[in-house]
């Protein structure tokens, strides 16, 4: 008897909600005024469900009183702050388009992301650590300076109009945050409440850059129906409650703060928790301690790292029972040692991808520990998974295949760009994840590989053809591979094999400096070898498996 075929549905009882985010935030304000919705320590932010919406509403209607119009672009740049939380929120009840812009991004990236999607306004701390954000703009915008605000014209980011600043004082040229929150006054609320009800919950409403494989990020466009189901299930998974209160030390730029964290929390009427701007190990521990959080999210490196922290002892974590793991695979001894001494005992996996909003599969509290960590878990509900050969055939249960997902988490498309989207979005709608996967017959799911060479390096999803074409551009440098090798911390690092052009020479610092000017951080290559020629086929195909092999061999001598 052949084996089944590698499809599985989720098909379940609870229905997809319905709801815009404005609505979401409406009805579960309403139904839990009092709870505490928001508190960010940093910030000495506390807000109940009934001050986070009156919040939300202001920010919406000063939005709409700067004279943005339905389906204009506002990115954030920022660490986690309780104002993304707010914005987050409030431009899709203005019927805006967030836009994820992550913090990490130097100059070259920024300029590409607010230019590929025309963002008309840009929301960004003046800095944070080494990061100094009004300063990098203004190398892009030199015309900030002498503008006034909302009448920007600069040559190199020509939708740009308005810069609003997360910070007490205006800078020339911008608007504060507050001045914002300002402008929503009487008049700016009866407009948010005349547009409200035109919107639909299959508007875009947020647009995250996923690195491209082919060079250029890609902007992935979600919807409301997207985000608000996906966080919905993924709380549900989760056992998340009204009574819940989720530590998110995990970036809001990136789906697994914004859907795994604050929608999964919304959904459920939960309280949103935030350590800090950036992750620390410790003031994450003393946050869960001192807020009595009952989650707690974190890639496996965080939880590393908050473990091996040397005032570990000293905290009682025993309010913990839930939270998310994901990002790459979780060893087991770890999975052990966060279910026993963190009292995560209904700690889930989750796997999924930006694309579909992100997560298709996920582990619940039932399932056994060992299958918390040898797989992904089950596929969510109101989704279809299948694992296809290099045809297109689903291939029989226990076999690998590329994994593909269809149903209400599939994103619209990539922004602008028909072509790329038809990539991956095939005409029945399935969504071409490019993972390996193999699910077995009770219809668990484990990842075993990628069609492409991404690399993980800390949660982090880097594209090494990304990384190639932006070395090209060093001008000592004649050809380049990036790749990823393994690395105990961090699960891999970035590695580039570099042939110079004839008579330059150039050292490793050179090569990391130009890239850390102009990439973010996790992108610098960590290791760079100079050498003479790649390992080639016959037909000319660069063989990076071959490099990987003699990189973990010399890293091992």
């Amino acid at each position: 008897m052949s084996a089944a075929p590698s499809y599985v549905h989720g098909a379940n009882a609870k229905p997809l909600l319905g709801d815009t985010l404005g609505s979401l935030v409406d009805r579960i304000a309403a139904a839990h005024p009092e709870r505490p919705a928001l508190v960010v320590r940093a910030q000495n932010v506390r807000m109940n469900y009934r001050e986070f919406h009156a919040e939300v509403e202001r920010v919406a209607a000063g939005l709409l009183a700067l004279g943005l119009q339905r389906g204009d672009r506002v990115g954030i740049w920022s660490p986690n702050r309780a104002e993304w939380v707010v914005l987050q929120f409030a431009a899709p009840k203005a019927g805006l388009i967030l836009v994820n812009i992550n913090p990490a991004y130097r100059t070259h990236e920024l300029e590409y992301a607010l230019t590929k999607v025309a963002c008309h306004t840009l929301v960004l701390p003046r800095r944070f650590k080494a990061s100094h954000y009004l300063d990098i703009l203004g190398e892009l915008a030199p015309e900030l300076a002498a503008s006034t605000p909302g009448q920007l014209h600069a040559a190199r980011l020509p939708a740009l109009r308005e810069v609003i600043l997360l910070d007490e004082v205006a800078a020339a040229g911008t608007r504060s945050w507050q001045q914002l929150v300002a402008c929503g006054d009487a008049a700016a609320l009866a407009q948010l409440h005349a547009v409200e009800p035109e919107l639909g919950f299959d508007d875009p409403v947020n647009i995250q850059f996923t690195s491209g494989t082919t060079g250029a990020p890609k902007g992935a466009t979600l919807t409301h129906h997207n985000i608000i189901n996906n966080g919905w299930f993924i709380g549900e998974a989760m056992r998340l409650t009204e009574h819940d209160r989720l530590c998110i030390p995990v970036p809001f730029y990136h789906c697994f703060g914004m859907v795994l964290g604050n929608l999964a929390c919304v959904t459920h009427g939960a309280c949103m928790v935030i350590p800090g701007e950036g992750f620390d190990a410790l003031a994450t521990l003393e946050t869960v301690a001192t807020e009595k959080c009952t989650g707690l999210h974190g890639v496996p490196t965080m939880f590393i790292a908050e473990l091996e922290h040397p005032r570990f002892a000293e905290f009682d974590l025993s309010s913990l029972r839930t939270g998310i793991m994901a990002g790459s695979p979780c060893p087991i001894e770890v999975m052990r040692r966060v279910v026993e001494e963190m009292h995560m005992d209904q700690v889930t996996i989750a796997y999924g991808m930006t694309e579909t909003s992100p997560v298709s599969f996920q582990t619940v509290p039932d399932d056994p520990l060992e299958r918390r960590v040898d797989s992904v878990g089950r596929i969510h509900p109101q989704l279809e998974v299948k694992l296809v050969d290099e045809r297109g055939r689903v291939v029989p249960r226990g076999t690998p295949g590329e994994l593909c997902t269809r149903g209400y988490s599939v994103m619209l498309g990539y922004w602008d760009d028909e072509a790329r989207t038809r990539e991956v979005i095939d005409e029945a709608r399935w969504m071409h994840t490019g993972d390996l996967a193999v699910i077995d017959a009770d219809g668990y799911c484990s990842i075993v590989g990628r069609l492409k060479d991404m690399i993980i390096r800390g949660g982090e999803n880097v594209y090494p053809r990304e990384i190639e074409e932006f070395l090209y551009t060093h001008p000592k440098v004649l050809d380049v591979q990036v790749f990823g090798v393994p690395d105990a911390k961090f699960g891999e690092q970035v590695c580039a094999w570099i042939r110079l052009r004839e008579g330059s020479e150039a050292s490793v610092a050179e090569i990391q400096d130009y890239c850390r000017r102009h990439l973010a951080y996790y992108k610098v290559p960590h290791y760079v070898r100079f050498v003479d020629a790649f390992p080639m086929t016959v037909t000319g195909k660069v063989q990076k498996f071959l490099m990987r092999e003699a990189m973990v061999a010399e890293l091992e001598r």
